[in-house]
């Protein structure tokens, strides 16, 4: 268009009106559990030091229970309240785990739980391993209609423990090598094992 034939003057559009529709709520997903302090496994050698070692404080505990973990070679046990995320949730118990399953097809971690919905609602690292390996790692619940014992544990191949007879607290004892007492353990863990449940909480989340 020649600038001889333009007009001179533009109309001008009128003014926007623009009413705000308020404030929008965002729902951001629920932030993963933090992973508990990973500190130092105990300084024990499982299947050879003889000693009954007591704690009380948690890292004491997380120390005894990752020695175990770190140096099993066939097989664990882990009877729990609610997967106790101050002892099991860190990436060092995730690591042993994984390597103690894919370096031996044969190993096996058997996981019982009164109560999984905690860590499925939070996030837990065992639970995400689970997702990944799913032939040697099995994860069942407690069945509430029959009594159990209230005292959970840990057991590490055919000769390590670890107890802690009150739940809610941090103390209790580690043996790295007690054969004997691991056996009546792993007995016990057994029979819970056949009367459990898969908990829908969990079915949901592995799906």
């Amino acid at each position: 268009m020649d600038e001889q034939d333009a007009p001179l003057d533009s109309p001008e559009l009128p003014p926007l009106e623009f009413e705000s529709p308020g404030r929008f709520a965002i729902l951001n997903p629920e932030q993963p559990l933090p992973d508990s302090a990973q500190g130092e496994p105990a300084p024990w050698v499982l299947g050879t030091h003889g000693l009954l070692e007591r704690f009380n404080q948690l890292p004491q505990a997380r120390a005894h229970a990752l020695a175990l973990i770190q140096q099993a070679q066939r097989s664990l046990c882990i009877y729990s309240d609610d997967l106790e995320p101050w002892l099991y949730h860190n990436a060092s118990v995730q690591e042993a785990c994984a390597r103690l399953l894919l370096d031996s097809p044969r190993a096996r971690l058997r996981i019982l739980v009164r109560d999984i919905s905690r860590a499925v609602k939070e996030g837990h690292r065992l639970l995400a391993l689970s997702r990944r390996i799913t032939s040697n790692l099995q994860i069942r619940k407690l069945n509430p209609d029959y009594s159990h014992d209230e005292q959970v544990f840990l057991l590490a191949d055919n000769c390590g423990v670890l107890v802690r007879p009150e739940p809610a607290q941090y103390s209790g004892y580690a043996l790295y090598n007690d054969p004997a007492r691991a056996r009546r353990l792993l007995a016990q863990f057994d029979q819970a094992w056949e009367t459990s449940i898969t908990d829908p909480d969990l079915r949901s989340f592995l799906l």
